[in-house]
């Protein structure tokens, strides 16, 4: 069962953003949270949930600063423009970051927005439900609570494994967790989605991931922050190493030098490992940060 985060399809217009950029230039914004997209209208006069995935797998033990994540909306096939509400409710003890979704929206316009669902960490097992409620319709979407060991990570040993960095940016959201989230794009950067560490041209700057045991290893792929206006060649990461750990010892298995890339893959000759870290050296761009908005292990 993968965990599933899909986005809702359409294009965004801003509604509202967080002030993050205005706070500190030397930092790229932050994606709107709340968004609103143009339809066509059905004439129905409802209000119709919407879910961005069939099902969301929320893993106990992951760290409360990368809850399960999906995206919810609803629709407006109202016949003239109206507040639309939802209401959002989860079972207990599972707990959700809005408890309603609300804007004024023309016929036929869809409002959208990023959920978070929290899994107390002595949840039991098994299946619970989140329930989108506008007055015409209930859309339930199970949540299944699961460990990190039954979770089918696709391959990618390091999906929300343990993260540790050497620091992190308190300008806004930038969680270690996020590069281990499964979510390798650059949208929502500053906002919960990427790594950013607090220490402007001072190097090295590392960030490890813990596996869970040993495992063998031969592949990790880095994920730096690369948007069209704000590409990897200008602020992404540019030198790193890619370290394996076994019981506290570390190696260098592959080193990237010059990278101008959003993305790069490192393979190398397979090792035993219980934890990877990444060793930042350098990045693109005049104030030098580290940004990376994922890893995966191989």
């Amino acid at each position: 069962m993968r965990l599933l985060t899909a986005a809702l399809a359409a294009t965004a217009v801003v509604m509202t953003a967080p002030a993050a950029w205005a706070q500190d230039p030397s930092e790229p914004p932050s994606n709107p949270s709340l968004t609103v997209r143009s339809g066509g209208s059905k004439g129905t006069g409802k209000l119709t949930p919407i879910a961005g995935a069939e099902r969301v797998v929320a893993p106990l033990g992951v760290d409360p600063a990368c809850p399960a994540k999906i995206k919810i909306g609803l629709r407006s096939d109202a016949r003239k423009p109206s507040y639309a509400t939802m209401s959002v409710e989860v079972t207990q003890p599972l707990s959700v970051s809005r408890s309603m979704l609300t804007s004024y929206l023309p016929p036929g316009y869809e409002l959208g927005a990023k959920l978070l669902i929290a899994v107390p960490p002595t949840t039991p097992q098994g299946e619970y439900a989140l329930r989108l409620k506008t007055p015409d319709q209930t859309l339930s979407v199970p949540v299944q609570v699961v460990t990190l060991d039954q979770l089918d990570n696709g391959g990618n040993l390091a999906l929300l494994r343990p993260v540790t960095a050497s620091s992190q940016h308190t300008n806004a959201n930038y969680p270690p967790c996020s590069v281990a989230d499964g979510d390798a794009g650059s949208n929502g950067w500053a906002g919960g989605n990427g790594w950013n560490d607090a220490t402007a041209r001072t190097w090295p700057d590392t960030v490890s991931i813990a596996l869970g045991g040993p495992k063998q290893i031969s592949r990790v792929d880095l994920y730096t922050l690369n948007t069209e206006r704000y590409p990897a060649s200008s602020v992404g990461l540019r030198d790193w190493d890619v370290q394996a750990g076994l019981n506290g010892q570390w190696q260098t298995v592959a080193q990237v030098r010059g990278n101008t890339a959003g993305n790069v893959r490192s393979d190398f000759a397979p090792v035993a490992a219980d934890a990877v870290r990444i060793v930042a050296l350098a990045s693109n761009g005049a104030n030098d940060y580290t940004r990376i908005t994922e890893v995966e292990v191989r």
